[in-house]
């Protein structure tokens, strides 16, 4: 038994109603959506896009793109039915401890504290980027030491990540209001960019829509895809096998909507919401992106594209810079989002895990005020902010996309696995075609990862085996699950006298 003890159904909801551990319920079926668009649309479009059509895949960035979302689509429809059957927080963390044991619960919880924290702070430097950039045009230059990425202090990323983390320990309502006001703001943006550039397209820029393959220096030793290592190919890019492994990279850009179900404990009607929330956010994204890199690959060759500011460096290149200071605003406006949604779910992924005992129950406690999981979310934000004021992360952007993709190969095996044990359990939304959807969500994220550089594989591999000894030392003798069930009501005995 011990480390695959499972933690039921029924224990799992009952934990959410002790009043010191209790999350309000105040979101709707538009909040989270909301904060899957907010969350999702930021990096991938405002960095990834030119950087990956000029390096890796060409105009063809557009079909990286939709084979990204078509994996994300196979695994959200897994996360949905869990969310609605499990509404409660913790996402992927909850859904393993119910399923599949608590050894495996932790491993997934210590894997979204590398997807979450890590990409919270890698988004925030991408954003102090921006930031500078906006002030420069604005005639305000920031000392590069202390902004963008190659700063040795990186002062605005700090302070966007402990502004962020203030809005989150004021309630879930106030962080639903905030983001709402910034994805409005970057949405119209994207939708500019991609109607104004449509008259500055050219047909020829898209011929060949599918470069040739071609060997390439730039991903050879540890910095090649696994699985030309393992086969002993030859490192290319571009051609067929190019789409696929910009797909494994621009996955970055959709991580998100998993970052919705972490909020089911504070959703009005679970049952019926988040399944919106997560199927919604990710299809309007979709088409988002997908309109977006055609665009920009069509304004000018791929080859010329930049990979800091692709779609503001594309409109000043025909002659548009005034378009190019709106893109700014909506990045900075973009990637706020995506660093609020990120901690949002890396606290309540901690106050999980706390609740059940596995980190120190105290960090689980609520704020009698604002009803919030305080002390997690000023812990977070703390690291979160050391981690973007100090350490270059650019290296370790990946180390995103291999944890999210792990996540997904676990929440889909354990859909699966609940249809089996507990085929009686109510369930609002039904994954189509099990088991069959479920595999293809296996068989899709783990292709992608082993189209993931050696090197990111090692650097995730050492994180897991740190958490292993976290849990034993630590984890393990404390759990919840560990303490001897509490005598009945009727068997505990009187005191004398």
């Amino acid at each position: 038994m011990g480390m695959f003890r499972t933690k039921s159904i029924e224990q799992t909801i009952k934990d959410t109603e002790a009043p010191e551990h209790r999350l309000r319920r105040r979101l709707s079926a538009l909040d989270l959506t909301v904060f899957g668009v907010g969350v999702i649309v930021g990096t991938g479009i405002f960095v990834l896009t030119g950087r990956v059509a000029r390096d890796t895949a060409g105009p063809a960035v557009a079909l990286s793109f939709v084979v990204a979302a078509v994996a994300c689509g196979l695994a959200a429809l897994c996360y949905a039915e869990f969310a609605s059957t499990v509404p409660v927080a913790g996402s992927a963390y909850t859904f393993a401890y119910a399923t599949l044991g608590e050894f495996p619960a932790w491993i997934i919880g210590w894997d979204l504290i590398l997807e979450l924290a890590l990409g919270a702070a890698v988004v925030s430097v991408g954003w102090s980027g921006y930031f500078a950039s906006l002030m420069a045009t604005l005639g305000v230059h920031l000392p590069p030491g202390l902004a963008g990425e190659g700063a040795v202090f990186n002062l605005p990323a700090m302070l966007i990540v402990l502004l962020l983390t203030v809005v989150l320990v004021a309630g879930i309502k106030l962080s639903s209001r905030t983001n709402l006001v910034l994805v409005t703001v970057k949405v119209a943006v994207v939708l500019l960019v991609i109607f104004a550039g449509l008259f500055f397209i050219d047909s020829r820029n898209y011929t060949p829509f599918i470069p040739p393959a071609e060997a390439t220096q730039s991903v050879e030793g540890l910095g090649a895809p696994l699985i030309q290592v393992l086969f002993g190919l030859t490192p290319t890019a571009y051609g067929i096998a190019g789409v696929f492994s910009a797909a494994a990279v621009v996955f970055f850009a959709f991580i998100g909507f998993d970052i919705v179900a972490t909020a089911a404990e504070e959703t009005k009607n679970p049952q019926r919401d988040m399944p919106i929330g997560i199927l919604g956010s990710l299809a309007v994204c979709t088409a988002l992106y997908v309109g977006v890199s055609l665009v920009v690959v069509g304004m000018q060759p791929y080859q010329r594209l930049s990979s800091a500011a692709p779609l503001a460096d594309a409109f000043r290149a025909v002659g548009q810079p005034w378009l190019a200071t709106v893109i700014s605003i909506g990045a900075i406006a973009g990637l706020t989002t995506v660093v609020l949604i990120m901690m949002l779910g890396q606290s309540r992924v901690f106050f999980a895990m706390s609740r059940d005992s596995l980190l120190p129950r105290s960090l689980a406690a609520v704020h009698p005020k604002y009803g919030t999981p305080a002390r997690i979310t000023v812990i977070i934000g703390l690291v979160t902010a050391v981690l973007a004021g100090f350490i270059p992360l650019s290296a370790l952007a990946e180390l995103v996309n291999i944890g999210t993709l792990f996540a997904f190969v676990i929440v889909s095996i354990a859909v699966v696995l609940l249809r089996r044990t507990r085929p009686e359990l109510p369930r609002p939304f039904r994954t189509p075609l099990v088991p069959l959807v479920p595999i293809l969500s296996v068989l899709a994220s783990a292709y992608l990862m082993v189209n993931l550089p050696v090197e990111t594989w090692l650097r995730f591999l050492a994180w897991m085996a740190v958490g292993v000894v976290v849990y034993f030392l630590y984890g393990r003798r404390h759990s919840h699950l560990a303490r001897p069930p509490e005598p009945a009501q009727g068997d505990a005995r009187r005191p004398v006298g």
